[in-house]
Parts: structure tokens; sequence; C-alpha cells
């Protein structure tokens, strides 16, 4: 398990709402840009690495009960995004680096892998 204030210093990650969530505990990353494929998980605790910048990774998130979404390669959130992730609760970080090098810094650090 990782608190988000973890998962933000093995990133060089930025939170952009919801700090009052950095003693949040998580303890799966999965990392996808198919929200599809985020939706067919059923599991608590889980960090959502993605590139998908827009409102329907915040949606998806909120419809799988994930309270956590990196966003990678300096991909930015817009205003509507995080206004929508402050009413649901969901924090959004940014990271520049690739989706890849994100999920093996937080493996690295004890991030399990949903399957």
């Amino acid at each position: 398990m990782m608190k988000l204030s973890e998962v933000i210093e093995a990133i060089d990650g930025q939170a952009l709402c919801c700090k009052d969530l950095l003693d949040k505990e998580v303890k799966f990353g999965f990392s996808s840009d198919l929200m599809s494929d985020v939706l067919t998980l059923r599991d608590d605790d889980i960090l959502l690495i993605t590139g998908l910048a827009n409102i329907q990774s915040i949606r998806t998130a909120e419809l799988s009960d994930i309270n956590a979404i990196v966003l990678v390669r300096n991909k930015a959130a817009n205003q509507a995004m995080i206004d929508m992730a402050t009413d649901s609760d969901i924090m959004i970080i940014t990271t520049k680096y690739s989706m890849f090098k994100t999920s093996g810094l937080l493996f690295d650090k004890g991030l399990s892998p949903i399957y």
C-alpha cells in the first residue's frame, strides 16, 4: 500500500485537486487509456494511471470507485475535469513521466498490479 503523498513523491508528481486525500492509501495500480478496461475492475484502493486527459477518465473513475488518477506524459487537466474530480473526491495527479516509467517507479515502491 502507498499513501497518495508517497505516489506523488515517487513520480515527481503534482496534485491538482483534493489534497485532503494525501493520506489515502492505494493498494493497486492499473495503467490504461481504455476506459472500458477500467470499468471491468472489481477491487478497491486502485490508482488509475492514464494518458487520457478528458472528462471521460473522471467519469470512469467515479463509476469504478477510484479516488486517484495519475495523468502521464505532462497531460494537463482542464478546469471541467478538475471541478468534476473535486466534486467526486477524486485526486488528479500529473507527472512528466511516460505511462511505462510511472508504472515501473510505483511498482518498485511497492504498489501492486491489479493482475
